[in-house]
């Protein structure tokens, strides 16, 4: 692991003076020598002049949330974090990382920067739109399932040195923490442990964890993972969906049924209270039987007047 060393640079605007000073003095000495024929003032300006070009090459400007990793002929210098106008060796090789808050969403295709022959860019490097990763959850369902992953650098050196490119590094690593949890637990459980539909918190929060330990080797802290996307694949979704209908209407009738016998049951109390009429056991059961069919059917019920005498 390589630890991060931060590097206090001076402020670049008295070496830019010296620097843009020194230029103008030698272009005005090697004039000087030249026009006096004085080969020392001359070769005086002639050394001033690329020394005070190559001193230009200390200075940079960092912007607020950004940084800069130096490197000399390859050794780790340290690292700027601090934003403003600076000098420093101009032979150090100054890498930009970005600190700022990102997000991807998984599933994306990163597409690499593309140069000519002569190192120009043709085309920046892109990333595309998330598409949703077809994982089998724990019972061997197929999902289609997608996350958010918010995060930023807050190791320079490890994000520069430890892996080859930490935002595929932190790309590919998000989409196996995700592939891992989904496979981990089910879509939806009747049992009341953790799924993936029911427990989106403990989800996340679950997941969040497993991306930030894949990541702390890139010196890059998980801000945040949230799922954006979830859903049974296309080849079974219609058989899901009647599962979770049937299962609604099962519900639906269980509470029907507790609700209707609580009724008939407050019936028959309030009837024996009152001493409102006289029932015995055959006129309770048909009573009871007569007011369930019609308090559990899903249709309107039609009424049927017995004119006659059910007592012989």
């Amino acid at each position: 692991m390589t630890d991060e060393k931060l590097y206090h640079p001076m402020s670049g605007w008295f070496p830019l003076t010296v620097c843009v000073g020194g230029l103008l003095l030698g272009v005005a000495l090697f004039a000087m020598g030249a026009a006096n024929e004085s080969m020392v003032i001359a070769l005086l300006g002639v050394v001033l002049v690329p020394v005070s070009f190559i001193g230009l090459f200390g200075c940079m400007a960092i912007a607020p949330n950004q940084a800069r990793v130096l490197l000399l002929f390859g050794e780790y210098k340290g690292s700027v974090m601090q934003s403003g106008f600076f000098w420093v060796n101009p032979f150090f090789s100054k890498q930009k990382i970005s600190l700022r808050i990102r997000n991807f969403e998984t599933g994306a295709v990163t597409t690499p920067e593309q140069k000519d022959a002569a190192g120009n860019v043709i085309h920046a490097k892109s990333r595309s739109t998330g598409k949703p990763s077809k994982v089998n959850d724990r019972d061997g369902n197929p999902i289609d399932i997608s996350t958010v992953v918010v995060w930023r650098v807050v190791n320079t050196a490890e994000a520069m040195f430890e892996v080859d490119d930490y935002e595929d590094f932190v790309a590919v690593q998000s989409e196996a923490a995700l592939r891992n949890l989904a496979s981990r637990h089910p879509y939806d459980s009747e049992d009341h442990e953790v799924s993936l539909r029911g427990n989106t918190t403990e989800v996340c929060d679950q997941l969040k964890v497993d991306i930030q330990e894949r990541l702390d080797k890139a010196g890059v802290e998980v801000i945040e993972a949230r799922i954006s996307h979830l859903a049974y694949s296309p080849e079974i979704a219609a058989a899901m969906l009647q599962r979770q209908q049937a299962q609604a209407v099962v519900a639906a009738r269980t509470k029907i049924v507790e609700g209707a016998v609580g009724m008939v049951e407050m019936a028959l109390d309030h009837l024996a209270e009152r001493k409102v009429v006289e029932l015995d056991s055959n006129y309770r059961a048909s009573l009871v039987s007569n007011l369930l069919v019609v308090l559990c059917s899903d249709r309107h019920t039609q009424p049927v007047v017995n004119t006659g005498s059910s007592h012989s």
